[in-house]
């Protein structure tokens, strides 16, 4: 028994041995992806054209039947949108970079997050956009060239829903399918009630309170909306944003009248999840609220959606109605407490492969 039991060695595994005229083969590594929504590359007509169309042309974002949308799409919307998208970039327009916030901070929180795993030897960061650039398929290919033969995906929606969380999963696969030789693939889960988030927006909520020369009677949690036929027919996001505000709420020890959940950026005639963010605010001012904040949980960066249609135009509906005094609070962005989170949920999801 004894003789058999020593006789039975482990195996090391031996390097890669290849033919002196094969091709160069790099491998060993493993790749972080971070996806955000997308950026238009200017706020001209032809830029904020070609981003929109390809935004709205997806099937997940726009479920309605083709036969209906395209015409809508083709013959209204790329008409008249990509002039008042235009001249909304440019309220919140990065002129230094010439960029978009968006493309600023996504860039930032890649770089960042690199830093912070630099413990790890074999590991390679990268960035990309759901829609305009840099694309997925550009920076997959630029990772499996460095040698990344293992791909953590994380798509930048603490909330899941097909919409985007799913979108990001698809033009992945899809480019994978072009792939002879395809790198292992996982994606990062939701993580609307992760700790280390809801930690991380309580201490933002709390330090710019403290930096205002008011006290907020109500502040709002205002989330991206989505169609109320997208949450019928399945879709989790409503729930994942309650129970974000809830957890929320729960840590600052506020009430449901001091910290409420609001929808903003709906879009056509059908309707949306609700309470409406700008009706909220109308409604608070009328009925003599006089200060008020927002913050954005849904968003990992402050864009146009934060920058420019809460932080403005929500600002001023509330100041047209009665409100006094009006914040917008920071998305936490490249924040060292918004990469915290980045950097636990990547390093809980590389588990096994690093």
């Amino acid at each position: 028994m004894a003789e058999t039991m020593g006789s039975d060695k482990l195996e090391v595994p031996q390097p890669m041995r290849l033919p002196a005229d094969h091709p160069p083969v790099a491998t060993g590594r493993v790749g972080v992806l971070l996806v955000n929504l997308g950026t238009p590359d200017g706020t001209d007509y032809w830029s904020m054209r070609r981003y929109l169309k390809e935004f709205l042309s997806d099937r997940r974002v726009i479920e309605t039947s083709r036969l209906i949308w395209w015409p809508v799409l083709n013959g209204i919307v790329l008409s008249t949108r990509p002039q008042k998208s235009g001249a909304a970039y440019a309220s919140i327009w990065n002129t230094e970079k010439s960029e978009s916030p968006l493309r600023t901070f996504t860039r930032s929180q890649g770089e960042k997050l690199a830093g912070a795993l630099s413990d790890l030897s074999n590991v390679s960061v990268d960035w990309a956009m759901r829609y305009g650039k840099p694309t997925i398929a550009e920076k997959l290919d630029a990772l499996k060239a460095r040698g990344c033969d293992r791909i953590l995906l994380f798509p930048l929606y603490p909330q899941y829903s097909a919409s985007t969380t799913a979108t990001v999963n698809d033009k992945a696969f899809e480019h994978l399918m072009r792939l002879r030789w395809q790198p292992a693939l996982r994606t990062v889960p939701p993580y609307h009630d992760d700790p280390a988030y809801i930690e991380a927006l309580a201490t933002s909520i709390e330090t710019h309170l403290a930096s205002l020369d008011f006290e907020p009677e109500v502040v709002l949690a205002s989330f991206h909306g989505l169609p109320q036929s997208y949450f019928r027919n399945g879709d989790p996001y409503h729930c994942h944003c309650m129970k974000t505000t809830r957890l929320l709420r729960e840590r600052l020890g506020w009430t449901e009248q001091k910290l409420m959940t609001t929808f903003q950026s709906r879009f056509g005639p059908e309707e949306w999840l609700q309470p409406y963010t700008d009706k909220t605010v109308e409604r608070l001012a009328k009925e003599g609220v006089k200060s008020i904040a927002i913050l954005n949980p849904g968003f990992v960066a402050d864009c146009l959606e934060t920058l420019e249609e809460i932080a403005i135009g929500v600002g001023e509906i509330f100041h047209e109605h009665g409100g006094e005094h009006f914040s917008h609070i920071p998305c936490l962005n490249d924040s060292g407490a918004g990469m915290m989170v980045i950097e636990t949920v990547v390093r809980r999801e590389l588990g096994g492969w690093v």
